[in-house]
């Protein structure tokens, strides 16, 4: 189930891209909004999601995470980004590797290159480029929602499957396979 809102404006011609930092504050800020966090519908089966506009042509993301939930191993290409749990504790996995962008589909990862984030309401983050992650509810029990913003607005998002060591790329997404 998904909800939607229209697309943000483009970044005006001359106007400077938001940093990670500003769409961490963004992030941060309607994290705090605990009136739009309980108006997001949520789903006991699946991710809910709205659709935000961000500063500077950015666009940001309303997510709910039932119980158990995760988007699996994937990075947003050339997209800077930030995100903040508003309710609930998200766990982030992350690697701490510059991998190559293009020309490869798997990778044998190195020892010490695995980064364990807790992030509970309230905590947040700000990635740069081609930063491979998986986000999770490991709840049981308890919804999580989350914000996020990324700029330039998300032009892909490649997907990943590992097992143990070695990362595959296994799919590419563009924005109309998830709008």
């Amino acid at each position: 189930m998904s909800v939607s809102s229209p697309a943000p404006a483009s970044t005006a011609p001359g106007a400077p891209a938001p940093t990670q930092a500003e769409l961490l504050d963004v992030v941060r800020r309607v994290a705090a909004d605990d009136e739009l966090i309980a108006a997001l519908p949520l789903d006991p089966e699946g991710r809910t999601w709205v659709r935000l506009a961000g500063p500077g042509g950015s666009e940001a993301w309303l997510i709910g995470w039932p119980p158990g939930t995760g988007t699996g191993w994937h990075d947003h290409a050339e997209s800077v980004g930030a995100f903040v749990t508003a309710a609930g504790e998200l766990k982030e996995n992350a690697l701490a590797a510059r991998l190559p962008t293009d020309g490869w589909k798997t990778l044998e990862l190195t020892d010490g290159v695995d980064r364990e984030r807790r992030l509970p309401a309230g905590k947040g983050r700000a990635f740069g480029r081609h930063h491979v992650h998986e986000v999770l509810n490991e709840s049981s029990d308890r919804h999580a929602v989350s914000v996020h913003a990324y700029f330039p607005p998300l032009p892909r998002i490649r997907r990943y499957s590992r097992s143990g060591q070695v990362l595959r790329l296994e799919e590419v997404e563009r924005p109309e396979d998830w709008q």
